[in-house]
This record gives C-alpha cells, sequence and structure tokens, in this order.
C-alpha cells in the first residue's frame, strides 16, 4: 500500500497535468484539437496525432452522439464509451467520475431526461471551471437542467450513500494512487440494485520501470493502470457482483499506429519487439450492486 505522501504526491501530479490540458483547451479556437491526455495523449500541449473527434470515434461514440455537445466537452480524454454500455433509463441518477469538461455527463444528461440528472465529480479546479461554463451552453441548447458538476476526488466523493443508479468514468479511475478506495466509494454512493459502467485502461503484464516512472505517462493513463486480474479483484472486494470485463484493444491499437506521441515514447522503453498494446489494453468493466433482500415476514400461529 503507497504511503500517504506517495498518494499525495501522485494526486499532485496528476491534478497539475490535467489543469493545464483544461487551461491550453480553454484557449484554443473553435475547430481546434483539443489537447489530451487519455485520448489524444500527447499531453499538456505537445502535439498530437488524432483528434479529439476522431479519438471518440475510436473508441465508440457515434457521430450522434457527438453532435450538439458544447463546444470544448469532447476534450479526446476518452478511452471508451461508458455511456452506451450502461443503457440508461429515463429518471435515474447518473455520477460520472474525472467528469472533466462533462463530455459524459452531457451525453447522460440527454438520455436520464428531465426527470433524471447528471453529476460529474472532478478534483481540478480548472476542469470544473469548464465543465460549468459548458453546461450553461447545454441548457440553452438542450432546454434540460438537469446536470451538476461538483469538486472533489474520486477516493471520497462529495455524493450521499446509495443515491446514486449508475456510476460511469471514462480513463480516469487508472490514474488514482488508491484505486480500492475508489471502488468503495462507488459501492457506498451506488443504490441496492445500482450498477457500474466504467471505460478504463488496464495491463497484460506489468510494465517496465523505465515506463512506469514516466509522469507524462502517469497523466496519460499508462503509468498507473493495473494487471486485469488485479482490476477485477479490486471491483469484487468492494462488494459489487455480476463484473463483467470487455477488452477492447482498438484503441490502444490505434494511438499506436497515429504514432501519438506519448505512445512513440513509451514504445522506445518497452524491449525490443515489443509494442504498447502488447501491455496495455482499454477496457469496459460493468459490475452491480446487490439488491437488499426483502425482509421475510413472521407468521403468527
Amino acid at each position: 500500500m503507497p504511503t500517504s505522501k506517495a498518494i499525495q504526491d501522485v494526486r499532485e501530479q496528476v491534478r497539475k497535468g490535467y489543469a493545464q490540458i483544461a487551461v491550453s483547451d480553454r484557449s484554443r479556437q473553435p475547430g481546434e484539437n483539443g489537447t489530451g491526455c487519455c485520448g489524444p495523449s500527447s499531453c499538456c500541449g505537445q502535439p498530437q496525432a488524432m483528434s479529439a473527434s476522431e479519438i471518440a470515434q475510436t473508441v465508440g461514440y457515434s457521430n450522434k452522439d457527438l453532435k450538439d455537445l458544447p463546444s470544448g466537452a469532447n476534450m479526446g480524454l476518452s478511452c471508451g464509451n461508458p455511456v452506451a454500455i450502461a443503457q440508461l433509463k429515463r429518471g435515474e441518477v447518473v455520477l460520472d467520475l474525472g467528469s472533466g469538461g462533462g463530455f459524459d455527463v452531457f451525453q447522460a444528461a440527454r438520455k436520464v431526461g428531465p426527470q433524471g440528472s447528471a453529476i460529474g465529480v472532478d478534483m481540478t479546479p480548472e476542469m470544473l471551471a469548464k465543465a460549468r461554463h459548458n453546461a450553461e451552453a447545454f441548457t440553452r441548447t438542450s432546454r434540460l437542467d438537469n446536470v451538476e458538476f461538483r469538486l472533489g476526488e474520486i477516493e471520497h466523493l462529495p455524493v450521499a450513500d446509495a443515491s446514486v443508479d449508475v456510476v460511469l468514468s471514462n480513463c480516469v479511475i487508472n490514474l488514482s494512487p488508491d484505486k480500492p478506495q475508489v471502488w468503495r466509494e462507488i459501492a457506498r454512493v451506488l443504490k441496492p440494485g445500482g450498477r457500474v459502467s466504467v471505460s478504463d485502461l488496464a495491463l497484460h503484464r506489468p510494465l517496465p520501470r523505465a515506463v512506469r516512472e514516466m509522469v507524462a505517462a502517469l497523466v496519460g493513463c499508462v503509468a498507473g493502470a493495473v494487471l486485469i486480474t488485479d482490476y477485477v479483484g479490486m471491483v469484487k472486494k468492494a462488494g459489487l457482483a455480476d463484473v463483467r470485463v470487455v477488452l477492447k484493444p482498438d484503441y490502444v491499437r490505434a494511438l499506436s499506429d497515429f504514432q501519438d506521441p506519448l505512445y512513440r515514447k513509451i514504445a522506445s522503453r518497452l524491449p525490443k519487439g515489443t509494442k504498447p498494446e502488447d501491455f496495455v489494453t482499454s477496457i469496459n468493466v460493468e459490475a452491480r450492486k446487490a439488491a437488499r433482500r426483502p425482509v421475510p415476514r413472521s407468521v403468527s400461529g
């Protein structure tokens, strides 16, 4: 288990990296590619190989999904499409961990409708400011007033116990220095019978030390990833059931093929003859919190 200082150091590195992404992206003109990390992973202002839209389409978002979103909501930070696999229903309460500019929150809000709500939590004030600005545009165009963004850490969610129907997260949990605590928090905030839909990065096999120690690879969602078997173990240990993991290798393969700057650096530190996709994969994770069993009524004689 990492020390409290190590946990805080990792958290501050991630916070600093994503603050810079938020500010850099905000300064771009309409039509320019956003700066990304877990998507176009050339973090923090470096040139990127794929646009935010190309990344989103690669991981499963349709043109319809991307239509009419606030400008800058899609920052290319996705490694999957958790909204698509969540099968959201009208009236549900949805929570997105590490919500960034609000990309998945706005899509969830459309699906749950005016009787439902979509809440985003992010630990970076700059991201939160961006998301709240985007929310104003979303409300104007959609006429939906069902989104909210809260400042907080995903290890300590500012959300009440058993208050959420669905938890989403898109390429964020791998960034946490205390992933088991994140999953315990997910289990805490879910209603009985509530479900989880997460897209993330995980490992087929351990990364070389030279990659694990790269700050860019940490912020870029690679260095903090864990083995798939360990990932499943954390979910189950948190008390969630019906855990299902689907590997989505196309994401990492696409970034490697497009010569993404971060993935080029990672490849240069891998054993000869191996590629990033031999180590890293995108995954979809689904799970459920057990429903409360009805209390049997006593039968008097």
